[in-house]
């Protein structure tokens, strides 16, 4: 055989030819020397040691045999790196054994669909489960012959491969390395003749072929509570001074002026006092300068929750996105399918009919006349613009509207009731009342002012005189939707829901004595929003008072569908608003900020995409009730399958 030589600095590695070989060639060669045992690092054999220890290490994905381990004529000695392409004839399974194995599979079941049906119906009739029929001790012994035979026939190493299936790196690995043999011997035929494509030296790699690939590096956690980052020395001596208690915790801001940076000193300062790590608590990423002084203190991270979007939301003639931060499954879906049955009717509309936040002392005077005489007083309208302008010098946009007192004995409550622009307002009234309490202590010096809050506001607290008298925005939301999209997009009947909201929102609340919870879930809707558009979440307590009634319109073809809130505290300046997060919500719905043109319209504006998408989340909520769907939707949309341990760590 002539010699091949090939220019190094111009090698190409060509592919491997696969011979696939059934019969003796038509014109057998001459019979060639015998080879040495060890042919891969005989002379005669063209492969290069190292790639022939990297072939015979390979492990193939398919039974495979030499090319011509069987055939002695052959012009070339065996090669490791040539195979044949078909199966060994002696794995093919006959066809008679596909039929008993489908056979048995089939009586396998069949049985198991039997017994476990026949269970069912002995748990159900309170039959002993230990009591078989002939019929039932047939199937069993069926089920466990199947049984022994399925484990016999595939082996316990196929149903470990089922229930433990190895990771995909394996494999990957695997394909990693028949690539590199495919690109070097691919190498070698493009630049040699048909016939000495195997005679080629292989070129040396700058990697080895053979040595499996290391592993991909896991990324480094960031946040050890044992190994804190971004900690100097400095900081390691500020940690220990208020593990030892020498260093105030909520002084750490004014001692370093750096608000992240003592967040992450308090952070590690804490996991080393409790023991208790802190890792899946994000310290990165949030501005800690903006919530100082106002919104939060001593902080150490901050929580995620995912806000979803349900809508548009079709109000008054406008298209709202509605942003809802929460972390229980459905309820986005379910407001979001209540917005479209509202928009496919022309939408809803909404009127906010009371607007005024609410503060109330509570004072003491030595008898109940004097409280009396107080109480005349301030009642009288002839002294309202007087305390009016004391009230109103406390702020631009705080506006006295009216008081009303409560008197007990001789304790007196005094509720005050103001407009505060598009701020929530709670701070702005605070302020005007105690201007006026001031003043009042001139004419009557004898008054003892117990608390600048009495309880008779009534903040955070379910109470029946904001469900009466309102606080913050009262607003009322209706629409009517038609017979056709109650059925198709709702999935029930008009008679239906007016029914069930009868018995359940309007009897079965008040059977249970419930005061402002005449609704089905509307503090759902109202904390999803609370929470994402920076609103005190603590106030959805008097916020979510709603009353939702239904009725058959039109001869009773259409429904006719309302909310009643009187008392939605929200605002669009001030406290949680004006935080990254919770302004691009806010922004989102087109309330951001306070309106200078008209002050208050952008939180009474918010007022009603509350009460509008309340309006939805009942309308959805009470039809999947209706229909019998609320169990199946949870069970499909709110069962998490994921280890909570393992995502977590």
């Amino acid at each position: 055989m002539p010699e091949y030589k090939e220019n190094p600095n111009n090698f190409k590695a060509p592919p491997i030819p696969m011979k696939k070989e059934h019969s003796q060639p038509k014109h057998p060669s001459p019979p060639q020397p015998t080879q040495p045992k060890n042919n891969l690092t005989s002379p005669a054999n063209p492969i290069s040691p190292s790639l022939s220890t990297m072939d015979v290490r390979r492990r193939p994905s398919k039974p495979v045999a030499a090319a011509d381990s069987g055939n002695p004529n052959s012009k070339h000695p065996p090669s490791p790196l040539t195979y044949y392409v078909d199966e060994d004839p002696s794995l093919r399974v006959p066809p008679s054994l596909y039929f008993v194995n489908a056979s048995v599979i089939f009586v396998f079941f069949t049985v198991l669909y039997y017994l476990l049906s026949r269970w069912r119906e002995k748990i159900r009739s309170f039959s002993p489960l230990h009591v078989l029929s002939a019929p039932e001790l047939a199937a069993l012994v069926a089920f466990a012959a199947s049984s022994v035979y399925l484990l016999g026939f595939f082996g316990v190493e196929f149903f470990q491969s089922l229930l433990f299936r190895p990771p995909s790196d394996l494999w990957a690995d695997d394909c990693e390395e028949e690539r590199v043999v495919s690109v070097v011997s691919e190498g070698c035929a493009r630049n040699a003749p048909c016939g000495q494509a195997l005679d080629c030296e292989t070129p040396k790699l700058d990697f080895d072929p053979v040595k499996p690939a290391a592993p991909k590096a896991k990324p480094v956690e960031t946040e050890k509570w044992d190994e804190p980052i971004g900690l100097t020395e400095e900081d390691e001596e500020v940690i220990a001074s208020v593990v030892a208690g020498k260093t105030p915790s909520y002084s750490l801001e004014s001692k370093l002026g750096d608000c992240r940076r003592a967040a992450a000193v308090r952070r590690e300062a804490l996991q080393r006092t409790t023991g208790k790590s802190l890792v899946g608590l994000p310290l990165e990423g949030f501005d800690y300068e903006s919530i100082l002084g106002q919104c939060c203190e001593m902080p150490v991270g901050y929580v995620q929750i995912p806000v979803g979007i349900a809508g548009p939301l079709v109000l008054d003639g406008r298209e709202y996105s509605v942003p809802m931060a929460t972390t229980e499954g459905c309820l986005v879906a379910s407001t979001n399918r209540g917005c479209k049955a509202i928009a496919m009717c022309g939408g809803a509309s909404s009127v906010v009919f009371r607007d005024g936040m609410t503060r109330a002392p509570v004072v003491r005077f030595g008898s109940a006349k004097r409280a009396a005489e107080l109480k005349f007083y301030l009642e009288n309208p002839a002294n309202f613009d007087a305390l009016s302008s004391i009230f109103n010098s406390s702020s631009r946009f705080a506006r006295l509207q009216t008081i009303k007192c409560a008197i007990a004995g001789k304790n007196l409550y005094l509720r005050f009731s103001c407009s505060t622009g598009d701020a929530m307002g709670m701070n702005m009234v605070s302020k005007g009342v105690q201007n006026v309490m001031d003043f009042l202590q001139n004419d009557y010096p004898d008054m003892d002012v117990i608390g600048i809050s009495g309880n008779f506001c009534s903040d955070k607290k379910p109470a029946a005189v904001n469900w009466i008298e309102g606080r913050g925005k009262s607003v009322v939301c209706e629409a009517v939707i038609k017979g056709d999209v109650v059925r198709k997009v709702l999935k029930t009947s008009v008679e239906a829901l007016v029914e069930l909201n009868m018995l359940k929102n309007l009897t079965g609340s008040a059977m249970a004595g419930a005061l402002g919870g005449f609704n089905a879930h509307a503090s759902n809707i109202v904390s999803a929003i609370f929470i994402a558009t920076g609103q005190d979440p603590a106030q959805n307590v008097e916020s979510s008072h709603c009353i939702t009634m239904m009725e058959a319109v039109n001869d009773g073809k259409d429904l006719h569908v309302s909310v009643t809130m009187p008392s939605i505290e929200v605002g669009t300046v001030g406290g949680g608003t004006q935080l990254a997060s919770q302004s691009a919500c806010l922004n989102l719905l087109g309330v951001k900020g306070a309106n200078r043109e008209a002050p208050g319209s952008n939180s009474r504006l918010l007022a009603t995409v509350v009460a509008g998408s309340v309006l939805a989340g009942e309308l959805s909520l009470m039809s999947a009730l209706a229909a019998g769907q609320l169990v199946k939707s949870h069970m499909k949309y709110n069962r998490s399958t994921k280890d909570v341990s393992k995502v977590s760590s």
